[in-house]
C-alpha cells in the first residue's frame, strides 16, 4: 500500500478519555441533611465538540444533577467528561453524526461513573444517569436547528 492510499483511509481513534471538570455544592448542609422528605432531582445533559488540532477533536459530555427539598438545594453536582478523538478522511456529511452520536456514546459511560462516584463520596446515595439515545438527541437538535 502506498503512503498516498494509507493517508486517504478513514481514521477514527480514541486518543484519551478524561474528567475535565467536576464540582459539588451542598449550600444548605448540615441542616438540610436532617430533613426526612424525598428530594426532587433535576438532571441536565449537554454535548459539545471542538477542534483541538488538525484532525483531532475534543468531545465533552456534561451533566448537572440538582436535588432540592422544597426550594432549598440539597446538592448540586456537575461533571464534564472529555474525550480526544482523531478523525481524518471522513466525508463532511458524516462528521456531524460522528461528533454528535458516536463520540458522546463512547464518553458517556465514563461520565455516568464519575457522577455516581462524586455524589457517593459526598455522602449521598448514587444518582445513576439513565442511558441516553444520542442518535435521537442529535436528530432532535438537527430538527430544531432546521426549524430556526
Amino acid at each position: 500500500m502506498t503512503d498516498a492510499v494509507a493517508d486517504s483511509n478513514p481514521v477514527f481513534q480514541i486518543q484519551r478519555v478524561y474528567l475535565k471538570e467536576a464540582s459539588l455544592e451542598q449550600p444548605n448542609s448540615p441542616a438540610i441533611l436532617l430533613q426526612q422528605e424525598q428530594p426532587s432531582v433535576d438532571i441536565q445533559l449537554g454535548v459539545e465538540a471542538t477542534p483541538a488540532a488538525d484532525g483531532v477533536y475534543e468531545v465533552c459530555v456534561s451533566a448537572t444533577v440538582h436535588t432540592k427539598i422544597a426550594d432549598k438545594t440539597v446538592f448540586l453536582a456537575e461533571c464534564k467528561q472529555g474525550g480526544i478523538f482523531e478523525i481524518r478522511n471522513l466525508p463532511e456529511d458524516q462528521m456531524g453524526p460522528i461528533m454528535g452520536i458516536a463520540c458522546p456514546q463512547i464518553v458517556y459511560p465514563y461520565l455516568r461513573a464519575s457522577m455516581a462516584d462524586l455524589i457517593t463520596r459526598a455522602g449521598f446515595p448514587p444518582v445513576h444517569l439513565a442511558e441516553i439515545n444520542f442518535q435521537a438527541m442529535y436528530e432532535q437538535q438537527q430538527a430544531g436547528a432546521t426549524a430556526q
